[in-house]
């Protein structure tokens, strides 16, 4: 079958013609820049995935621990929705506030380097925190907690834009993010039925062992970086980058649809215990802990995010991930168990489709200082999560579940705007060229 007509000239086509042995020499001498980068089914690639899977467990494991625990933490410590909650908001906010200066420091010293340091001090911190004797310093503990783990998320995502081909990351962030919806379902299960059996502080033992596996997992499978170059790390040089990122439009937007899908999840399931244990449905707190099963649907929608966008569009699969969610919301009103079970699973495919479509689309838009274009994503992202969790409480004590489900729709209609908006630049951009023509 004879290749597609580019539309370029005669000349550009006898120039670059097998005649012309100048030009066919110089193509064949051009180095591929991607020859040596991971690929799947080549080598290195598999162990890359496990290491950052790994570490993808670890991060949500042990970012979202207490969330499960929320309602036995409220009836040991004595404390309201709204104040046990900041167990969470607090982990969340301490990350992204961390997330920037940290992947700053990644630029310097490495991302395998930083994502090991970070790991490793979360993990020693999670053996503390069940021996934390007040809210108080529960919530303390969980803000440090959450400033260890910023490291990972842009580290992670830089790391995997450097070492991976583009035509692989989509699908490579999606496995990081699968590991993330698996660390999220297995650290709430495991605490559910251990606070059950042997109450929380066991709970949240059992999570800090879990994230010890996951650190000596990592470090023992994560390859050598081959494509990092170290760049400064002053704050002025932060500054210009970080400018530059914010300068861009197409990133703002992502950042803000990033904090948007977060900021339905955090509501949702920051408050779902607190639903399920009270009337109508009276359910058990081991029970209540492995409803988290659900996040194995976000595991299969962000590791399939790459072929939703290659059917779709970036934009496409971003409003259906909307739509997806929004109907989530929408069902989880209903007064029966099977109707809330379906709702969160459409809101958990819904966010973890959006979340992998907008992250990977940073991590290509950015051609330079990836980290910080992700930690910037990662400050947004989780920014959204502490809001979510703080005020989807919030709502659920001033009005109840409908008052959470409003805040989310809230959300989305956001989010589904700012998509919204890109259709319609990218539209009127199409046909700026077709009227120079026509003129």
């Amino acid at each position: 079958m004879p290749p597609a007509d580019t539309g370029a000239s005669v000349t550009d086509r006898a120039a670059a013609s097998p005649q012309s042995p100048d030009s066919s020499s110089s193509a064949a001498a051009r180095p591929d820049p991607e020859a040596d980068k991971l690929r799947p089914g080549g080598p290195g690639y598999r162990r890359m995935s496990f290491a950052l899977f790994a570490a993808g467990v670890a991060t949500f494991a042990l970012l979202y621990s207490t969330q499960a625990l929320l309602p036995a933490l409220s009836a040991d410590l004595h404390a309201a929705p709204d104040q046990a909650s900041w167990t969470v908001s607090a982990a969340t906010f301490g990350l992204a506030l961390g997330v920037i200066p940290l992947s700053a420091l990644s630029e310097r010293f490495g991302r395998r380097t930083l994502m090991t340091a970070s790991l490793t001090v979360a993990a020693v911190i999670a053996l503390l925190v069940p021996f934390a004797p007040s809210l108080g310093t529960l919530i303390a503990l969980r803000a440090v907690q959450g400033v260890a783990l910023a490291g990972l998320p842009a580290s992670a995502m830089a790391f995997l834009a450097e070492e991976v081909r583009a035509k692989a990351l989509v699908a490579a962030i999606g496995l990081f993010v699968a590991g993330n919806s698996i660390g999220g379902m297995s650290g709430r299960i495991v605490t559910g039925w251990v606070s059950q059996a042997w109450g929380w502080r066991a709970a949240l033992g059992a999570v800090g062992v879990l994230a010890v596996v996951c650190a000596v997992a990592f470090r023992l499978l994560v390859p050598r970086p081959r494509h990092f170059s170290p760049r400064p790390a002053g704050p002025r040089a932060l500054a210009r980058t970080l400018g530059g990122h914010l300068a861009d439009p197409l990133l703002r937007r992502l950042y803000a649809i990033g904090a948007l899908f977060m900021t339905v999840f955090g509501a949702v399931y920051t408050v779902i215990g607190y639903r399920l244990v009270a009337a109508p449905f009276h359910l058990p707190q081991g029970i209540v802990g492995s409803i988290f099963v659900i996040y194995l649907v976000g595991t299969v929608s962000s590791a399939a995010a790459g072929k939703l966008v290659a059917r779709t569009g970036r934009r496409g699969a971003l409003y259906l991930a909307v739509g997806t969610t929004a109907a989530g919301l929408l069902l989880t009103l209903a007064a029966s168990v099977a109707a809330v079970l379906a709702g969160l699973v459409l809101i958990t495919a819904g966010f973890f489709a959006g979340h992998a479509v907008a992250s990977s689309s940073v991590s290509r838009t950015a051609k330079t200082a990836r980290a910080q274009a992700s930690a910037l994503y990662q400050c947004a992202y989780y920014i959204g999560s502490s809001l979510g969790g703080a005020l989807g409480a919030a709502a659920f004590h001033a009005a109840g579940w409908s008052g959470t489900v409003l805040l989310g729709l809230a959300a989305m209609t956001g989010a589904a705007a700012i998509t919204l908006y890109a259709t319609r630049q990218a539209a009127a951009a199409r046909r700026l060229p077709a009227l120079g023509k026509a003129a």
